[in-house]
């Protein structure tokens, strides 16, 4: 997750959306694994509600980079109408 981050990040907007995607993806594992972590109570509930609220930030910036990335990757497609 933090690789696919950190690659959409550095190259041009153009190029972002599959790392984008891919980050968004890698946070979902991260978030079900935790969520079995608590589930099976090796994580309690405290520690599984401030990494869940950390994620949930990571998750809307992400989503917002992928709009941007998608806005401008249909821009380059259509000729900006």
């Amino acid at each position: 997750m933090i690789e696919a981050t950190a690659q959409a990040a550095f190259i041009p907007r153009s190029e972002k959306e599959p790392w984008v995607r891919l980050a968004i993806r890698k946070l979902d594992a991260l978030k079900i694994l935790l969520m079995v972590l608590w589930e099976t109570k090796s994580l309690d509930t405290k520690k599984y509600a401030v990494l869940s609220e950390h994620l949930d930030e990571i998750g809307t910036l992400n989503i917002e980079m992928q709009k941007s990335a998608h806005a401008e990757h249909t821009a380059k497609i259509t000729g900006g109408i």
